[in-house]
């Protein structure tokens, strides 16, 4: 049985780090995914043996990736690989993702395909205050879900793919908005624009360590962490003006909400999932 899942894994400068998560992932998973492993400008002594695309250019040495420019850069090699389509999924993580130790690969699969219109799937998290959401179902619908682990959808992302020059900076994010501020609802928002849909499950958790961050930007190479979040928000703002001509981020959050409500009116089956 051919896997039916790409698991994309970005690493920066944390090794022992990323190799705890590949294991784990292929330990409880193998038989459901391939795993790959994207380096995003790593110093050589930082960088795995079994690493599969490397972001050596000098951009990348000095700044790294992101989660959006990693992602792009794993995607568009697939498909220039004549891979991409080898799969129906694609399970995006951050190295600092922690999962259960347990199959959750088939899980998702399992998810997914119960619910035809989901095109994004996040499991959930024990600090998620939407865990009190479920009401005694196993997943609902959202407009807005953080971004450490994504199970997208190969449809989905057929449908909104950017092959103009893929790469690092386009194929599935905006490459420009380098930090990800509302990255992540920018592509829920053209989900609902289809009339698909994003999703978390309870049948599934992960955590995002934080500590990493916190703690070891010197060694991640990127700044210290209160230095990121203001150039998250300072640079994310410039984005989100310049290309949606939004004021705050809330407004990006009230436009998803609109394509989320008109999603329900034409989908009335699924209004259970709505919360």
């Amino acid at each position: 049985m051919k896997p039916k899942v790409a698991t994309i894994i970005l690493n920066r400068n944390l090794p022992l780090v990323t190799k705890k998560l590949y294991d784990k992932i292929y330990k409880y998973n193998k038989i459901h995914t391939d795993i790959f492993i994207v380096d995003a400008g790593s110093v050589k002594k930082n960088i795995l043996e079994n690493t599969t695309w490397k972001a050596n250019w000098k951009s990348a040495k000095q700044r790294g990736l992101r989660f959006g420019r990693g992602m792009n850069f794993a995607l568009s090699n697939l498909y220039n690989e004549k891979k991409f389509h080898n799969y129906d999924y694609f399970f995006l993580v951050t190295n600092d993702t922690l999962l259960q130790n347990k199959p959750i690969i088939k899980k998702l699969i399992r998810i997914m395909e119960k619910n035809e219109k989901v095109a994004i799937l996040s499991p959930c998290s024990a600090k998620w205050g939407e865990k009190h959401l479920f009401r005694k179902k196993n997943i609902m619908y959202f407009w807005y879900i953080h971004n450490n682990a994504f199970f997208i959808k190969k449809t989905f992302i057929d449908k909104v793919k950017n092959l103009k020059k893929p790469g690092f900076m386009n194929f599935l994010f905006d490459g420009k908005n380098f930090r990800g501020y509302g990255i992540e609802s920018e592509l829920i928002l053209k989900a609902y624009k289809m009339s698909m849909a994003a999703a978390i499950t309870s049948e599934v958790w992960a955590e995002e360590n934080e500590s990493h961050l916190l703690k070891k930007s010197s060694l991640i190479k990127t700044e210290p962490y209160d230095d990121n979040l203001k150039l998250y928000i300072k640079e994310g703002m410039k984005w989100l003006k310049k290309k949606y001509n939004f004021e705050s981020r809330w407004d990006l959050s009230i436009h998803t909400k609109k394509f989320y409500d008109k999603f329900f009116i034409k989908n009335k089956n699924l209004i259970k999932y709505k919360i």
